[in-house]
């Protein structure tokens, strides 16, 4: 009995490390909307990749799990918001939420970073890029959640 526990503890360890290749997958959690981004680690390097629109919790985790088949990441990143005092707010406790859901669901490790000013930041550079406010609708989930990934991945190299 304690070498199986000894041989769960090994694994879990072994499994809070960050892997050093892959993909990951990235998400701009929302009520009514996930942004999904797409990066690899080697190059370190995130793009937009889908906006999850469906409403039913069921029908969203459906989706997102057609990107984890498609995609093999091997991590998952989703962004945390709090106040700009870094105070935790609702959609914090959701995001956590959706996070625990990921982890649970996939078996994939699941990091959180911090997002503020992610949405405002994505919004400015899609208005730079020449993108409507109107426009950005369909895709500022992307790239707020690419924002998020790329935010991850520069405290990556930060920490080597």
């Amino acid at each position: 009995m304690q070498n199986q526990t000894t041989q769960h503890l090994a694994r879990k360890i072994e499994n809070s490390k960050p892997p050093l290749s892959g993909t990951i997958l990235a998400f701009d959690f929302g009520e009514k909307r996930i942004g999904v981004a797409v990066g690899n680690l080697e190059l370190g390097l995130a793009h937009p990749l889908a906006t999850v629109n469906e409403e039913k919790a069921v029908a969203r985790f459906d989706r997102i799990a057609n990107l984890v088949e498609e995609w093999r990441p091997a991590l998952l990143v989703v962004g945390l918001p709090t106040h700009a005092d870094g105070t935790e707010h609702e959609l914090t406790k959701l995001s956590r939420r959706f996070a625990r859901r990921l982890e649970g669901r996939f078996g994939i490790k699941t990091v959180l970073v911090d997002e503020r000013y992610t949405s405002i930041s994505a919004s400015e550079a899609l208005r730079e890029a020449g993108v409507k406010s109107r426009k950005q609708k369909s895709i500022l989930d992307q790239v707020a959640a690419q924002l998020i990934l790329q935010s991850y991945f520069d405290r990556q190299d930060a920490a080597a």
